[in-house]
């Protein structure tokens, strides 16, 4: 009987395929957004800069590093759910062959953005075979109080060996 990988290996490999995953989008490097991982949840942190302000009289984070921040956050939690769902199976972590894609995305700036860091949340209300729906939360120093939200739909791509793939 094959004895189970230790704790510290599989989160080692989960790590690794996670971190492969966002230095393949180089934006996301551009914005400094970064990904905190517990399990199969992710938290999107944007670590806050100078450069993002878009409002200097507030200051504000400028409305498109939110709107990109939300959708970011939402695409790389699709992408990575298909990652995990294929180490769970036992297959090697390798990033998906191609990232969803936006169909559209309804960004509610709730208040602004702070001069301090922010993170989001991603939950998928549903993903199908072709179709996922992604509701995206931002806040910054409290949970309860969010800056931002995010709907987003997004068309998924084949599953590898689909011969969709095309």
């Amino acid at each position: 009987m094959k004895r189970p990988e230790p704790v510290q290996v599989i989160k080692q490999r989960r790590d690794a395929a996670l971190a492969s995953l966002v230095a393949g989008v180089p934006y996301l490097r551009f914005l400094g957004i970064r990904f905190d991982r517990r399990g199969d949840e992710l938290t999107a942190i944007l670590p806050f800069d100078e450069s993002l302000i878009g409002n200097p009289a507030l200051p504000a984070l400028h409305g498109g590093v939110t709107a990109a921040f939300l959708e970011t956050a939402a695409l790389v939690e699709l992408a990575w759910g298909m990652i995990w769902e294929g180490m769970e199976h036992g297959q090697a972590a390798a990033p998906p062959p191609r990232w969803p894609k936006t169909i559209d995305i309804t960004v509610d700036y709730l208040r602004p953005g702070l001069p301090r860091d922010a993170y989001a949340r991603a939950r998928v209300n549903r993903s199908g075979r072709r179709y996922a729906s992604v509701h995206v939360e931002g806040w910054q120093d409290n949970r309860a109080r969010l800056f931002a939200q995010a709907t987003g739909h997004f068309l998924m791509p084949p599953p590898p060996g689909s011969g969709d793939e095309g």
